[in-house]
């Protein structure tokens, strides 16, 4: 049965933690402030900020992440509760909360673009290297982040990302070595959780 093709990014998709642990599922809820004015989509990078709610993270070659998105909830004033893919620009509820990948130690399927949303490829010499996030615009039909890596890599140790192995099932036909999703950590000292100086 032959590996779906890969056709656009769709953000970081927790797999397991470093080591082979097993991922769990396991979230943090985290509020979001009422009325915040931006869709965080399924897969986003997201940051805690000073008030103590949650945002999105729009890093490139730098990031202060906690985690990833992973839905949240709320009570809607028609429909009582809600469990949404994503969460919509300035949605207004007193009890909005995200539920989250927090996990310093969580490993990430993360699709390769060359530019934007342009699936591109890495080979196996990218392991052991840095990436920068590519942020791209989620579907509010799906609920799925468009955010990816990019397919330049480097050793510069302030990078958001680091590859930590490649998806075998995505190399391309007829280019045998060539990956368009790898498996990422957060790079050293990148998570908020391990930034002694706080948020």
């Amino acid at each position: 049965m032959a590996y779906p093709t890969v056709s656009a990014p769709y953000g970081l998709i927790p797999i397991n933690l470093i080591g082979g642990q097993v991922f769990a599922g396991a979230t943090r809820q985290i509020p979001i402030a009422s009325g915040y004015a931006a869709n965080i989509f399924y897969g986003d990078v997201v940051k805690l900020v000073s008030s103590g709610t949650l945002e999105k993270d729009t890093g490139t070659s730098t990031a202060t992440p906690v985690g990833v998105f992973l839905g949240c909830s709320y009570t809607d004033p028609v429909f009582g509760k809600t469990f949404r893919q994503y969460y919509p620009t300035g949605t207004v509820a007193t009890d909005i909360v995200a539920y989250v990948c927090d996990d310093p130690d969580a490993l990430f399927k993360v699709a390769v673009v060359s530019s934007g949303t342009t699936i591109g490829t890495v080979d196996r010499t990218a392991v052991g290297n840095n990436a920068t996030l590519v942020q791209n615009a989620g579907n509010t039909k799906t609920g799925n982040s468009g955010v990816a890596i990019s397919s330049s890599t480097a050793t510069t140790n302030t990078l958001p990302v680091r590859i930590i192995d490649v998806v075998p099932e995505t190399s391309p036909v007829g280019t045998p070595g060539s990956f368009t999703e790898v498996i990422v950590k957060w790079n050293q000292g990148m998570h908020q959780y391990l930034n002694p100086t706080g948020v």
